[in-house]
């Protein structure tokens, strides 16, 4: 079976560039995140290995809400002006970038998918909440900075709700870190709850009858944010991708590059 190591580039590097004490020092910056995806092959032992990065695209998601990840800090300037070089370090190591026109985020799901589709296995190297919602049992999630999986079970037991329910709740519940508004006054635990008793958000908005006052009025004015939350949320899995999955083959997935 192919095993697919797909790295979520920026959520990987801006952790380790903010981490360090010179954060001009782009040498020392290449060298850990090599580091890093050695101790990812040796562990995961794929077959395959790539990372994944944001392009400089308009998002979707900003054009159909302009709030859309509003006030989140930019990259600074010397990573902006180093990435490129780590990008080349890390080809030389054999260990091949993918540029997104856009969010990596789409990217990174469409080949998981595809790799499901082919019989494959992906394991998606991020802690973006946002790949909750890829339940495929050959699909993981691992967090490099706790070394762990993301299993199934810890990410339904974290939010409350069965895995069939994660994107009714973050359009319930929203998501701060990416300004998805969700529906204001109804935070995690309510989403959680109301959930539990209706089982998704369609019956939810067909219940409000039959829910408190004050919450029932909450849903009904949040209901266009709800509609529009659930959109922003949903990670597109069918992009077209002009790349192969041999050009990412690991030369001998038993050593390190």
């Amino acid at each position: 079976m192919n095993v697919f190591l797909i790295i979520d580039g920026m959520n990987l590097v801006r952790r380790m560039h903010a981490a360090q004490p010179n954060d001009t020092n782009i040498d020392g910056l290449q060298e850990q995140v090599h580091r890093s995806c050695k101790k990812l092959i040796r562990f995961h032992q794929p077959s395959h290995i790539a990372i994944v990065w944001d392009g400089k695209a308009i998002s979707w998601r900003k054009r159909l809400f302009e709030d859309y990840k509003k006030g989140r800090k930019p990259m600074p300037e010397a990573l902006e002006k180093g990435l490129p070089s780590v990008k080349t370090y890390l080809q030389h190591q054999g260990i091949y970038s993918i540029e997104a026109q856009s969010e990596a985020d789409d990217v990174i799901a469409t080949l998981a998918t595809k790799l499901t589709q082919a019989q494959g296995k992906a394991i998606i190297v991020s802690t973006d909440k946002g790949f909750n919602q890829l339940t495929h049992p050959h699909i993981q999630l691992w967090d490099h900075f706790n070394q762990t999986f993301l299993t199934l079970k810890a990410r339904e037991e974290k939010l409350g709700v069965e895995s069939s329910q994660f994107l009714d709740y973050l359009a319930l519940a929203g998501d701060s870190g990416n300004k998805i508004p969700g529906v204001p006054g109804i935070g995690p635990k309510s989403a959680s709850e109301l959930l539990k008793t209706f089982r998704t958000l369609g019956n939810i908005y067909r219940s409000l009858d039959k829910i408190g006052a004050k919450q029932a009025e909450k849903l009904a004015t949040g209901k266009t944010l709800a509609k529009l939350s659930y959109k922003l949320i949903q990670l597109q899995t069918d992009l077209p991708l002009n790349v192969n999955l041999k050009q990412f083959r690991l030369s001998s997935p038993q050593n390190t590059p």
